[in-house]
This record gives C-alpha cells, sequence and structure tokens, in this order.
C-alpha cells in the first residue's frame, strides 16, 4: 500500500455522493489524509459545512462541496458542470447516496411516496451521476467507478423491500455499464458489510451497534478503492466486516 505522502504526489480526484453523513463522510476524510482531493455533494448544507472544516485539515486546498439532489437530472448536471470547470474528469466516482425505508414494513404496509423516493435516489440518483460523468471521462480512458451496493442487493430481505429493490438494480445497473465501457474503464458493485450507521440502525435496531464504526470501515474501504483495476470491472465485491453479529 502507498504510504500517505506517496499518494500526496499522485492524488487523486474523487467523487463520492452522498458525502455529508455515514459511509460517504468517512470515506471523505479518510481518502482526504492519504492526500486525495474530495469533490462531494449531498441535500444537506450544515453538514456540508461541517464536514468542509474538516476537510481544511489536509493537504488539498480544493476540496469542493456542493449542495446538490441525486434525484435530479438537472441538479447532478449542474455539479458535473462545475465539476469539469475546475478540476476535469474525476479519476474515481463512489456513487453512496442512497436511504431505507424509515421503518421495517412489509410491503403493503410503505407508502407509494416512500417506495418512489428510495428508487429516486437509490437507482436513478446513480443513474444520472453514471449519465453525465461518465461520457466525459471516456475520451481518457481511465477511471474506477464505485456503485455501493448492499447485501441486501444480492439475496432477498424482509420489511426492506424498496430498499433491496434498488440495491438489486445498482448490481444490474453496475453489471450492465461495466460492459459499455472501454477497456481502460472499471465500474464495481461493492457491498459496505455491516457498519453502524443510521441506515443500519433503521434496519437492524440496537444489533447496529455491534458492527464495525464507518471509519473503521473507510480504512479498509479507501484501500480497496484506490486499488481497483480494470480487471475487476464488473465485479460485484464485498469490504470484509470483521464483526460479528449476536445470534
Amino acid at each position: 500500500m502507498a504510504t500517505c505522502c506517496e499518494e500526496a504526489n499522485g492524488g487523486k480526484k474523487i467523487v463520492i455522493t452522498g458525502v455529508s453523513q455515514g459511509l460517504g463522510r468517512a470515506l471523505a476524510l479518510e481518502l482526504a489524509k492519504r492526500g486525495h482531493t474530495i469533490i462531494g455533494c449531498s441535500r444537506t448544507q450544515n453538514k456540508l459545512d461541517s464536514l468542509q472544516q474538516q476537510l481544511s485539515n489536509y493537504s488539498s486546498p480544493n476540496h469542493l462541496l456542493l449542495k446538490v439532489d441525486v434525484r435530479s437530472d438537472e441538479s447532478v448536471e449542474t455539479m458535473v458542470r462545475t465539476v469539469i470547470h475546475k478540476f476535469g474528469a474525476p479519476d474515481i466516482i463512489v456513487n453512496n447516496a442512497a436511504t431505507i425505508n424509515k421503518e421495517n414494513a412489509k410491503i403493503g404496509d410503505i407508502s407509494r411516496e416512500e417506495f418512489d423516493d428510495i428508487i429516486d435516489i437509490n437507482v436513478k440518483g446513480t443513474a444520472n451521476v453514471l449519465r453525465h460523468f461518465i461520457p466525459l471521462m471516456i475520451p481518457r480512458n481511465q477511471g474506477i467507478i464505485v456503485n455501493i451496493s448492499s447485501l441486501f442487493g444480492r439475496m432477498g430481505a424482509p420489511l426492506v423491500s424498496p430498499y433491496c429493490s434498488s440495491k438489486w438494480a445498482v448490481e444490474g445497473l453496475s453489471k450492465s455499464v461495466a460492459k459499455e465501457l472501454p477497456n481502460g474503464m472499471t465500474v464495481v458493485a461493492l457491498d459496505p458489510g455491516l457498519i453502524y450507521t443510521e441506515m443500519l440502525l433503521c434496519s437492524l435496531g440496537k444489533v447496529a451497534s455491534n458492527c464495525q464504526s464507518p471509519q473503521e470501515w473507510a480504512f479498509k474501504a479507501a484501500s480497496m478503492i484506490l486499488n481497483f483495476t480494470n480487471a475487476y470491472n464488473g465485479a460485484s465485491l464485498t469490504v470484509e466486516d470483521p464483526g460479528t453479529l449476536p445470534t
């Protein structure tokens, strides 16, 4: 693994959606600590502001955080124009923005509005980012795209059907897009494993506290993402979780 100084000399420009909290925030801070430039977006301005303060502790003066709603194609298009003007095409994209139903519920008890919102953020948001960034990355014939998936994108689970549906879609979207790219580019669907976040708390309740922290996860995930090559194109991978859940 490269040292922080080595990475800083060849720092990457890394786009992370859903950057203001949870896994996105932890990953942004870990990658910034390793000398990379963070280009993040979120819908929550006050959380973006506090993250900007934290990122200022690290070497790159050029971190850029934008208020963006990935559900909106127009909002994503505006972000991409800003990014390309300031940085050119990014080296790595992490499609992390996601949500889950607020309470575990059977399909008949989940409102149409809540189901639609989950699909709009988790699936359409990912597609919006891919639609606008990929054509700008292709001329360089290089770039890593990581679409954050889930174990629930590879197996069914009760009471979270909209989330499962969305992550199955992310898996299929990733594999399909992987076949459209030139040989120098890579798309990976990455299951982060079980991490103690607000989203996991919604799904598992207090059991979630037995899982690793976002910071512990980010240390492993950052190394994994930085070392992806074209050999992984189209793969469905998992960041190993060393924690255990009670039986």
